[in-house]
């Protein structure tokens, strides 16, 4: 059962700015003003920054390939099932700590109303959001764009305000640990913009997600980063190194310095907004990745089963909220900082998963987004992402090979003999691999994700497309002797003999010429009886030569139909037209590897369907 495409774009934008602004915004600040000074700003500007390479990759990706589990579907079609079950079980493992994280934050804010433990307000918030999420993801939308709207407001509030009452003496010196603990800081607070990872991986739900998931990524971390910057300045400025550095609700400290009592009141509402929204978009976004390695047989198929009256997954929701409540008794900046290493670790892979599905050649690999710069983005993304691991800690390094180790254990014995087998990799190194290793599944799930991601229904031109007959000519030949060839298959096919469809071929030509533009033609015939109709599709590199022609034709596109069949010889006559005034389609028909890759051509063109 197939999850429904409900999201629009201020679900996607709210979804990921929730995510991003809660314990990244509301507890990291004064940790990492105590690692880097006030040069903390340029930390958060950082791990945007490296950010936003990532992003960019992930949102191709997306455009591309928009089903649930994010990174892990990118990463296992790809580079193989083996690295996208240890990145999606890290994944998820680390969306769900950051998740673990903000319920402790939430409760540390909420602790100070009701005098209860903190780890026990934090279960039942987990099971109050687990709770959410199994009612819809609609519904869990719906909150989030309302949190998300009143917590942007306050926030802006809390900027302008602020700034007047900024004192430069609390920004100097700038950097008075030098310049490695900025990017020591930038590490620890990457965190941060895990949001953006929530969109990936429900990609599936949105509505055209081809156009909507770059939109809301791209508004939502640009936006999000100026957030960051702007009230973590205001925060170092109003509050001196000493009461930051010990703080852990740092944005509520510094309110209470310009706005005194009823500023801080207002903060710690905004902060717990904030962690409500990044605790219910990290289940609704953490959840799908056991759902999607449940849809591969990479995990057992009892995770991929979808509610039908919700259409939500619901045990894997019910999983990620034991996980969720399991991680709350982790010591909190060990679970930042391998939370953070995790997350690192899936922007490197977004932007070599970018490289590897560019230079892989796989035909049907078309996003509707392409990530600027190719390939010096993904290249910087993947060596500034190294830095921050490289300088992120001992500990959370140590945890994260464990976790990998862990996640590569469950692939070796459980998915190995299950997972799908044909990933992009294997046609980047076609050229030395053995041809009995590739196969066209990939090809055709993509072709087929294409197909759903564009709302592409198929018609009966469609299904006449996926059953004709296509050829790759490798020589250059004349007209008549392509009909002469092609009259015994169309034949074979219908009922008449090859003469009779040679000389209906060579009438039509004699009457008016089939080429309809240079290196394009369409030789269409009517043949007796009833009911009776074929397509016939070739290619020839070096050209058919058809009479009065000034060059060889490429693409030959030949109809047989009968009389009663003129309605729907006429409607695949505009079909072959649409398709082929695509200003890329004479690129793409000559760079086809095969006729499989012609066929695919003509299923995916764009066109009106009837």
């Amino acid at each position: 059962m197939e999850l429904k495409r409900e999201l629009k774009l201020l679900d996607v934008f709210c979804i990921a700015s929730g995510a991003m602004i809660s314990s990244g915004l509301f507890i990291l600040p004064g940790l990492a003003h105590a690692m880097a000074g006030p040069a903390v700003i340029v930390s958060y500007l950082l791990a945007g920054l490296l950010a936003m390479t990532g992003m960019l990759s992930q949102a191709e990706l997306a455009s591309a390939m928009p089903r649930a589990g994010g990174t892990y579907f990118y990463v296992t079609r790809s580079m193989g099932p083996a690295l996208g079950t240890i990145n999606g079980l890290l994944t998820w493992m680390s969306i769900t700590l950051k998740s673990s994280f903000a319920l402790i934050g939430m409760a540390a804010f909420t602790s100070a109303v009701v005098p209860w433990d903190i780890k026990y307000i934090a279960l039942g918030l987990c099971v109050l959001f687990v709770a959410l999420n199994l009612v819809g993801v609609k519904e869990a939308s719906r909150v989030q764009v309302a949190i998300v709207v009143l917590l942007l407001g306050i926030l802006s509030f809390y900027v302008v305000k602020g700034f007047p009452a900024v004192d430069h003496a609390n920004l100097r010196p700038f950097a008075p640990y030098g310049m490695v603990p900025v990017f020591s800081a930038a590490g620890f607070v990457f965190v941060s913009y895990g949001g953006l990872l929530k969109i990936a991986s429900i990609a599936e739900e949105v509505q055209d997600p081809g156009k909507t998931v770059p939109r809301g990524m791209i508004l939502s971390l640009v936006l999000i980063t100026v957030v960051y910057a702007l009230v973590v300045y205001v925060t170092s400025g109003v509050l001196d190194s000493g009461e930051l550095d010990k703080s852990l609700t740092p944005i509520s400290d510094g309110a209470e310095a310009f706005l005194n009592h009823p500023g801080r009141i207002a903060l710690g509402f905004a902060a717990i907004l904030a962690f409500i929204s990044t605790a219910n978009a990290g289940i609704m976004s953490a959840s799908r990745y056991p759902l999607a390695l449940s849809r591969d047989r990479l995990l057992p198929p009892a995770f991929g089963k979808i509610n039908r009256k919700t259409s939500t997954p619901f045990a894997a929701i019910l999983l990620t909220g034991i996980l969720m409540a399991s991680a709350l008794f982790l010591k909190l900046d060990l679970l930042v900082k391998v939370a953070s290493t995790v997350l690192i670790f899936t922007f490197i892979f977004s932007c070599l998963c970018v490289i590897v599905m560019r230079e892989s050649g796989v035909r049907n690999y078309q996003p509707k987004f392409r990530a600027p710069f190719y390939p010096w983005l993904q290249i910087a993304g993947v060596f500034g992402c190294w830095l921050l691991v490289v300088n992120i800690g001992k500990a959370a390094l140590i945890l994260g090979s464990f976790l990998f180790a862990a996640g590569l254990s469950v692939y070796w014995f459980y998915g190995r003999q299950r997972g799908k087998k044909d990933f992009a990799f294997l046609h980047l190194i076609e050229r030395v691999a053995a041809k009995e290793f590739m196969d066209i599944s990939l090809e055709t799930e993509l072709r087929d994700i294409i197909r759903e991601r564009d709302n592409i229904e198929k018609d009966r031109f469609d299904r006449i497309v996926e059953e004709c007959v296509v050829v790759d000519i490798p020589n250059k030949m004349t007209a008549e002797d392509f009909f002469r060839d092609i009259a015994v298959e169309i034949a074979s096919r219908l009922d008449c003999s090859p003469s009779e469809v040679f000389r209906l071929l060579l009438d039509r030509e004699e009457q008016a010429s089939t080429v309809l533009k240079p290196g394009l033609a369409i030789p269409h015939i009517i043949v007796n009886g009833e009911h009776q109709f074929l397509l016939f599709i070739a290619r020839c590199r070096q050209g058919i030569f058809f009479p009065g022609a000034h060059s060889g034709v490429n693409a030959v596109f030949v109809i047989a139909g009968s009389r009663d069949e003129r309605p729907f010889h006429l409607r695949a006559l505009s079909a072959i037209a649409q398709i082929v005034e695509d200003p890329a389609f004479e690129k793409k028909w000559m760079d086809a590897e095969d006729e499989a890759g012609l066929r695919d051509i003509i299923l995916l063109g764009k066109r009106k369907r009837t």
